[in-house]
């Protein structure tokens, strides 16, 4: 029987990255050849869909639109859709664009099997890698137990399930045996990694297991929290050199009144201990961070204060989302009185102190030694990353070129020049 070809397009975040892996990773070579985010003719394309703020549905619908003109010129066949935008929206999905063949949800991974004609198992753990070789993400949890009043995703992905630490570190070592060095850990909630299972925050334990994995060299954590966040693990970063000095920590706000607002648990004073905390104990640990601007309510004076706080907080690394209202949410029950035109010129005016924040930090590792991981070569240079750094989120070592540079491998980098967000440097 002639192979079908299927492809498989990823939207939106490295969570759903994993998804699309691991469903990869199931399907029967023997019955299908596996392409991911490919352009080209196929026999069957499934979508695996975001559905978290406005932006992320419409880049969605706009790719399961651009699929289903391919299929009226015949070169698509059959037109699959999954993920976070089906969970939520199937039957408008299927009414508005009739050509799309089937739709699953979240967890209807054996449905889209079944429709597909292939075994599933949920205790089979094989995974097809889609990044480059010696990187790769471990989604320790599903779901989410925290409420914040702007974001879907516990109604989407439903309650807090933490893998074990046995079945993660298991995955974590098959990922080794194939040549990952560096373990990017996700969730939506580090923090509360165990209290399901374990009954006891064991995100500490996980990292002990992970770190005695033979190859593996880099582990990064994200996303925590800034008011329960386990101290043994900013231990465990201080005296291991295998856990980066890096937490990706979002706090969306500062003002204390948006934080209630925003039902985030935590108040200012929280959020300025835990940096402080986090320093001190690991001294020259990047923090990354996300803040929300436009959130209903926000006036002026708590715009300033964020302003100011980022200003004084310095992070690392920083992003900044115009807020978008969801439904389902709490905050979509509040007035959105905040003009599209005021929240990017906040976001805007964020995002150019954070320019200035970021060069400067820059600037200070001009003549220092680094270790960097090279994910890549273009024509000029070759592209890596210190252990400050995620892939495609953060910044990038620029390499002078050497014949001795192999991709994936870790360099000593000495830093001889510096813009906003890249550093430039040549292998010692």
């Amino acid at each position: 029987m002639k192979k079908q070809t299927l492809n498989l397009i990823t939207l939106g975040c490295s969570k759903n990255l994993v998804d699309s892996e691991k469903i990869l990773g199931k399907l029967s070579r023997e019955k299908f050849s596996l392409l991911h985010n490919s352009n080209k003719a196929t026999d069957v394309v499934i979508i695996n869909t975001c559905g978290f703020i406005s932006d992320a549905k419409e880049e969605s619908i706009d790719t399961i639109i651009q699929f289903t003109e391919a299929k009226k010129h015949n070169s698509i066949k059959k037109i699959i859709v999954i993920g976070c935008l089906s969970q939520r929206y199937k039957n408008e999905l299927l009414k508005e664009i009739p050509e799309i063949d089937a739709i699953f949800g979240v967890d209807d991974n054996a449905k889209l099997f079944s429709y597909l004609n292939n075994q599933y198992s949920s205790k089979d753990s094989s995974r097809l890698i889609t990044t480059p070789s010696h990187y790769a993400y471990l989604k320790i949890s599903e779901g989410c137990d925290r409420y914040c009043s702007f974001c879907a995703i516990p109604y989407i992905r439903g309650k807090y399930k933490s893998l074990s630490i046995e079945c993660l570190y298991n995955e974590a070592k098959n990922l080794a045996e194939k040549g990952v060095k560096e373990l990017l850990l996700i969730a939506q909630d580090i923090n509360s990694y165990g209290l399901d299972i374990y009954s006891a925050q064991m995100l500490d334990k996980l990292l002990e297991e992970l770190i005695k994995i033979e190859n593996i060299e880099w582990i990064k954590l994200h996303y925590a929290y800034p008011h329960d966040f386990p101290e043994k693990v900013i231990a465990l970063m201080r005296d291991n050199s295998k856990l980066c000095n890096y937490i990706d920590i979002p706090v969306q706000h500062i003002s204390n009144k948006i934080l209630k607002s925003m039902q985030r648990g935590h108040n200012k004073d929280d959020i300025i201990n835990f940096i402080e905390k986090a320093r001190n104990l690991v001294p020259g640990i990047a923090l990354r961070t996300t803040v929300m601007v436009g959130y209903p309510g926000e006036n002026d004076n708590d715009y300033n204060e964020l302003l100011n706080f980022i200003k004084q907080a310095r992070f690392e690394r920083l992003g900044v989302f115009p807020y978008s209202a969801e439904e389902g949410t709490k905050a979509f029950k509040l007035k959105d009185n905040i003009p599209e035109k005021i929240k990017k010129e906040r976001a805007k005016e964020l995002m150019e102190v954070q320019q200035g924040i970021s060069l400067a930090a820059n600037k200070s590792k001009i003549g220092k030694e680094l270790k960097v991981i090279v994910d890549h070569e273009e024509a000029d240079f070759f592209v890596g990353r210190t252990e400050y750094d995620s892939p495609e989120v953060d910044n990038e070592v620029l390499i002078n070129k050497a014949s001795s540079i192999k991709i994936g491998g870790f360099y000593n980098v000495i830093i001889n020049d510096a813009s906003d967000y890249e550093l430039f440097g040549s292998v010692v």
